[in-house]
């Protein structure tokens, strides 16, 4: 509060400074003195509560008998009703302290680059009161003549808070294209905005433009799930393969990921070339799922001996009927019929009564 109450002070004098409209000396001395009391307020840290009351008193009584009268009554009862403002906004009381800038923006004699000013500060109070939606009819407003890419990131949150995912995106857009390096924040927000907007395209190519050696593993993480969500399996494949090989991902169940990305997007050679890789130093366990996934994988990827290979490692590792009866009918298929006898016979010695018509087929 103690920043907003600062910024209309300095508002303050910024409004002498534009005057279209001449103040009686009077009135000067007045605004001048209660100005330095809101300043004295906000410098000391406590803000004594009596000597704000007395000062909101004062500027709402002086802004009141003012409104009716000339351009420069006007005036001057805009500039009381920005002190009382100012005073409300150090209280804490940013509703009250925004309809007093309301009040203010309505004076005749105000110029119009002071009205905007007060527009914007009445929406940072309105955004504080937790009015979202006065906040951002008012941001809009003053975004309609100018650019400001600070208003417009407070816009684009204030939106995404109201799950105004469209409206949110259609300002975000032209945000992305002016700014460089995001923070932190703001790339959170630009992310849960076109996710929500269902621009993951849009999203996907900004990250996938700055992804970099230098990238921390959260952005490469991101960019995957963005593909992924865009339906672009094989590109989230290959960002996970160039994170993996630039050291950003090291640990296990990254590496069985990245396989799972590649079967998934159409490599499942590499994917079963990292299965074996990982299977060979022991960073995946050689259990049953990793082999069937093995299998799975070169199966996929149509390399008969590997997949041949794999397939009967796992049968004799599991010695299930099913397992030896589906190694058989591959070999079977793939013309390797010494090794289909082979496995039909195990899976009969196992009880599995499917396979006779095969194995005779291969007398």
């Amino acid at each position: 509060m103690q920043r907003l109450a600062g910024v209309i002070l300095f508002s303050l004098w910024a409004s002498f400074v534009h005057a279209s409209e001449p103040l009686p000396g009077d009135i000067i001395q007045d605004l001048n003195a209660l100005q330095q009391q809101l300043a004295d307020a906000s410098e000391s840290g406590d803000g004594s509560q009596e000597a704000l009351e007395r000062l909101i008193t004062r500027a709402t009584g002086q802004a009141a008998r003012l409104q009716g009268g000339n351009r420069s009554d006007q005036w001057a009862s805009a500039l009381y009703s920005q002190l009382a403002a100012g005073a409300m906004a150090r209280q804490g009381r940013q509703e009250e302290a925004a309809q007093q800038l309301a009040n203010a923006r309505e004076r005749s004699g105000v110029p119009a680059s002071q009205r905007a000013r007060w527009l914007r500060e009445e929406a940072g109070l309105r955004r504080a009161a937790g009015q979202r939606e006065e906040a951002i009819v008012l941001y809009e407003q003053w975004l309609d003549s100018r650019t400001d890419a600070q208003v417009s990131w407070q816009l684009v949150r204030l939106l995404a808070q109201e799950e105004r995912w469209d409206a949110a995106a259609e300002h975000l857009t032209p945000l992305l294209e002016q700014s460089g390096a995001l923070d932190e924040a703001q790339q959170s927000l630009m992310l849960a905005v076109l996710r929500n907007a269902e621009q993951s395209d849009l999203a996907l190519g900004w990250l996938l433009e700055g992804l970099n050696s230098q990238s921390p593993p959260e952005e490469w993480r991101q960019a995957a799930g963005l593909a992924q969500q865009a339906g672009q399996k094989g590109i989230a494949a290959g960002v996970w393969e160039m994170a993996w090989q630039l050291g950003k991902f090291n640990q296990p169940e990254e590496r069985l990921l990245l396989i799972r990305l590649h079967l998934a997007g159409g490599t499942p050679a590499r994917a079963a070339e990292h299965l074996q890789e990982a299977l060979r130093d022991e960073t995946l366990p050689r259990d049953e799922q990793m082999l069937r996934l093995l299998a799975a994988a070169w199966q996929q990827a149509k390399h008969v001996q590997n997949a041949l290979e794999a397939w009967e490692s796992l049968a004799e590792y599991t010695q299930a009927a099913k397992d030896w009866r589906e190694l058989g009918q591959l070999a079977y298929a793939w013309g390797d019929e010494a090794l289909a006898k082979h496995a039909f016979s195990q899976a009969l010695a196992l009880g599995d009564d499917e396979v006779e018509p095969w194995l005779v087929s291969l007398q």
